[in-house]
């Protein structure tokens, strides 16, 4: 346990900038994130209002970052693409007046199959995205509807060969361990989004998270064995197809890693505005984390009438940090580089020497010393191998 709260960094890490655009179509009975349904019959949001907002929030972050360059964007939600093309060219002709933005970052938005438009689309690469991630979870229609999806098995289709003509890169979220899923259905699944060949996908395996709709009435999920056998089926074909697994559920061709995920999962740095975001940024001598206001319309009125929608901004205590950095960093199939633990918490490595002995002797973590990084074991039980790093 450590007895103080000082840290010391002698250099900051890279920094992102993330986005959140809380609203959507329709809530999913899955979604835990924070997102809000638009109203039947009504436009839903008031894009300019919140777009002044999140450019206000913006600037109140300056002063953290003054001089430090940001190498990625991530818009995400809710579901970003209902931005109009006009509204995301404004929004980002504003971050780039604000921020020294990297010539040749990785600008990301989210977007739902069920509302993608070639004429939009086209729009949203003119003003900057280069970078789509596409929520087509499956592409079985049957699935589609059980998990509440406003899309089909075609739209999703369509949508994916709609992103591949106006964008550099294309990620294509998938899940699997869905309602009554067969063994059958989830290889089907895999093999209609190799079809694409799109340079990274994301593979989620559904859990019933808190206070959601599948929380209080949970639909019949296949075993855990069963679960088990998608997997490492589809692990296998993912792998013959070329995609590397570089993180718990990401997977890409060579070189084609989401930047702004890497980001995360290294420790490093990013900035958070909108309704609910989070952010961490790092000073010398501290690591500070925030949340904003999470619900669009008290995050709105809290910038137009104090211009600050903070909930919280706290100071990450040092006994904290380890955890924090392995909860993150464990997740990389590769790891990190030992050396990065006291580069981006600004502790000494033996702060962790007993959990890292613990986790060696029960053969969770690779014996190799210049690097932090879970044997595969250890990333089958990566809770236990993380949680031996709480304080």
């Amino acid at each position: 346990m450590l007895n103080s709260n000082k840290v010391s960094l002698t250099a900051l890490p890279p920094l992102a900038l993330y986005i959140h655009f809380p609203w959507c179509e329709k809530k999913c009975p899955y979604c835990d994130f924070n997102s809000h349904q638009i109203k039947e019959g009504k436009t839903g949001f008031d894009e300019q209002r919140y777009i002044n907002a999140l450019i206000a929030d913006l600037e109140t972050e300056l002063p953290n970052i003054w001089g430090r360059q940001v190498h990625s964007i991530f818009i995400g939600g809710g579901t970003p693409s209902l931005l109009s093309a006009a509204g995301m060219d404004q929004l980002l002709c504003a971050v780039r007046a604000r921020v020294n933005l990297e010539p040749d970052a990785e600008i990301t938005m989210e977007a739902n199959p069920g509302s993608v438009e070639a004429e939009k689309f086209a729009g949203f690469a003119k003003a900057g995205i280069n970078r789509v991630s596409l929520g087509i979870q499956s592409f079985q229609d049957e699935q589609l509807k059980a998990l509440g999806r406003i899309h089909n098995g075609a739209e999703a289709k369509r949508a994916i060969e709609i992103a591949m003509k106006h964008f550099k890169s294309v990620n294509l979220d998938l899940m699997y361990g869905l309602p009554k899923q067969s063994l059958e259905a989830a290889k089907a699944d895999i093999e209609a989004a190799l079809s694409f060949k799109t340079p990274h996908l994301s593979f989620y395996n559904l859990t019933l998270e808190p206070n959601t709709y599948f929380a209080n009435f949970p639909p019949q999920l296949p075993s855990d064995d069963e679960v088990d056998a998608i997997f490492e089926q589809n692990l296998e074909l993912l792998t013959q197809a070329g995609y590397q697994r570089y993180e718990v559920s990401a997977y890409a061709q060579k070189n084609q890693e989401c930047k702004h995920n890497l980001n995360y999962w290294r420790f490093g740095d990013y900035i958070g505005i909108g309704a609910g975001a989070h952010g961490k940024i790092s000073f010398p001598d501290k690591i500070t984390r925030q949340v904003r206001e999470r619900h669009p319309e008290t995050y709105m009125q809290a910038m137009e009438s104090k211009g600050n929608a903070l909930l919280e901004s706290k100071e990450i205590a040092a006994k904290d940090l380890p955890f924090e950095f392995m909860l993150n960093t464990l997740r990389l199939t590769d790891g990190v580089a030992t050396n990065t633990f006291s580069e981006r918490t600004g502790l000494p490595l033996n702060t962790i020497s007993k959990g890292l002995a613990e986790a060696s002797s029960k053969k969770l973590l690779d014996d190799n010393p210049s690097q932090l990084k879970a044997t595969p074991l250890g990333m089958r039980y990566l809770n236990n191998l993380q949680e031996l790093f709480l304080d």
